[in-house]
């Protein structure tokens, strides 16, 4: 009965800014952590960010360190990633999930409900 919905992406230019969202349906979605992770044809997905359970930890890969943040609003059931400065390198279908210890974990593995993914293309 989880379902995640990301919504958000597109295209930007360099520099330029985005913000994701993901909105999930369950009602215990205040007992989740949630990651951001991003894919491109061809290559593993990538851990980008993670919040637990309450909002009062988050964790990012080195490389988005600085110009991404992950925040979520409970009582809107949302997690959001604000993404600045974007770079070509961060070009990816981004995907939300679910993690049901509620920790803020970076293991794909750890996450059992997936969103769809939404696009983001960023030109050079």
């Amino acid at each position: 009965q989880v379902q995640l919905v990301e919504s958000g992406g597109g295209l930007v230019q360099a520099g330029g800014s985005l913000r994701l969202s993901c909105a999930a349906s369950g009602r215990t979605f205040s007992t989740w952590g949630v990651g951001w992770f991003r894919q491109t044809p061809g290559k593993e997905r990538e851990f980008v960010a993670a919040i637990n359970w309450g909002g009062g930890y988050t964790t990012y890969t080195d490389s988005v360190k600085g110009r991404f943040t992950i925040s979520r609003d409970n009582d809107k059931n949302t997690v959001y990633l604000q993404m600045n400065n974007l770079k070509p390198e961060d070009t990816a279908v981004y995907y939300c999930a679910r993690n049901p210890s509620g920790a803020a974990g970076w293991v794909p593995k750890d996450y059992d409900y997936w969103g769809q993914g939404t696009q983001v293309t960023v030109s050079s």
